[in-house]
């Protein structure tokens, strides 16, 4: 049997460093990671560790229209 069509021409391959990087909210709100969470941690307080948790709104139009260009169907639910 043969498979179904995909509709239009080609699929976008998504930069997979901004996949992983950033994330859209339910609201539809692009948020991102704090950088500096790998190594180098030792002499940092806990306090400063613990706010590496949280997830930054991303602001700028521009770096907003960036980051949805390079991965396409981010915003997709799975």
């Amino acid at each position: 049997m043969p498979r179904k069509q995909k509709k239009g021409k080609f699929k976008m391959k998504t930069h997979k460093a901004t996949s992983k990087r950033f994330r859209l909210t339910g609201s539809g709100t692009l948020v991102r990671t704090k950088g500096g969470k790998s190594h180098l941690r030792r002499r940092t307080s806990k306090r400063t560790k613990a706010l590496f948790t949280e997830m930054v709104p991303v602001e700028g139009s521009k770096i907003v229209k960036r980051i949805k260009r390079l991965a396409p169907y981010m915003n997709e639910k799975k």
